[in-house]
């Protein structure tokens, strides 16, 4: 049991923690510079993203969540809130939310700060991250965690060449050729959540057809997730070692209108009970409005 409700615990964190299901811009990665637009062109250089999931165990209804996403062309915010739903809420009720904010730098997303918070029945937990590009200047959880020495411990270098869960949901695709291909899952980032350092490999998978029940409807490229703890949390769990060991995780993604990001869709995770499922029931997306393109000589 404790497997399976960490199973569906990282599918109601994944738009916080994977954060979409999973973005992953690798920190070495450097984004094809824009062409060259004809002058008084209209360009598009941004949009956002309203969504409702609903998270499910073996079919039934165990969570609730929506996440707003907005990217323009110097910055972007990402929010997610959820909680426990169904019969789970009956025998742990809970609620999380996260944050995150940062910079648009040649397309490129640079987070500046993060948040998080989770509240339950027997305790509430808030984690802060301040981020200066690829490092963790400072990181706090409230109230402070006991120390437990058989946690891998987090080093100055385990804070550096990271990003934030959130911002690590946000898959930005490179260049400006077609988004949805198998390269656009062939990739992986470095997470560091505040308590936890760990990284996520992507890889193609398969393409197919979602539709929400509001708002989007359209292709969707499904990838494989591959989770590897690296520091912060003991060796010995058997959550930990369960998650590392599967190689059925997915996410789909499809775009944000107006951006070349993808988001997740939907993310399956296998449990000793049955299949763990975070998936939009809404997701509606709008391009900003476009841009004239000033005029050069």
């Amino acid at each position: 049991m404790a497997r399976a409700v960490v199973a569906a615990g990282l599918l109601l964190a994944l738009p916080v923690m994977v954060s979409g299901a999973a973005r992953a811009q690798t920190p070495a990665a450097t984004p094809a510079q824009p062409s060259l637009q004809p002058p008084a062109q209209a360009v598009t250089l941004g949009g956002k993203l309203e969504a409702k999931y609903e998270a499910s165990l073996a079919g039934i209804a165990v969570g609730k969540g929506q996440w707003a996403i907005d990217i323009n062309d110097d910055q972007y915010s990402a929010t997610a809130s959820g909680g426990t739903a169904g019969l789970l809420k009956a025998f742990a009720g809970g609620s999380g939310s996260g944050q995150s904010t940062g910079r648009v730098v040649a397309g490129t997303l640079v987070p500046s700060n993060y948040q998080a918070v989770t509240t339950s029945a027997k305790k509430s937990e808030t984690i802060r991250m301040l981020i200066t590009p690829g490092y963790v200047k400072e990181f706090s959880i409230e109230p402070e965690p006991p120390l437990d020495p058989e946690k891998i411990p987090i080093s100055d270098a385990h804070r550096r060449n990271v990003i934030d869960p959130m911002t690590g949901s946000l898959l930005r695709v490179a260049g400006t050729g077609e988004l949805m291909t198998p390269d656009s899952c062939r990739t992986g980032t470095s997470i560091f959540d505040g308590r936890m350092r760990y990284d996520l490999k992507l890889d193609y998978k398969r393409m197919e057809n979602v539709k929400a029940e509001k708002g989007y409807h359209g292709p969707a490229i499904v990838c494989a997730v591959y989770f590897t703890p690296i520091a912060g949390y003991v060796p010995d769990r058997a959550a930990i070692k369960y998650l590392a060991a599967q190689r059925n995780i997915e996410v789909t993604l499809v775009p944000i209108a107006g951006t070349r990001v993808l988001v997740p869709y939907r993310m399956t995770v296998p449990t000793p009970l049955g299949v763990a499922m975070l998936e939009a029931t809404e997701f509606v997306t709008t391009a900003a409005p476009p841009k004239a393109v000033a005029k050069t000589n």
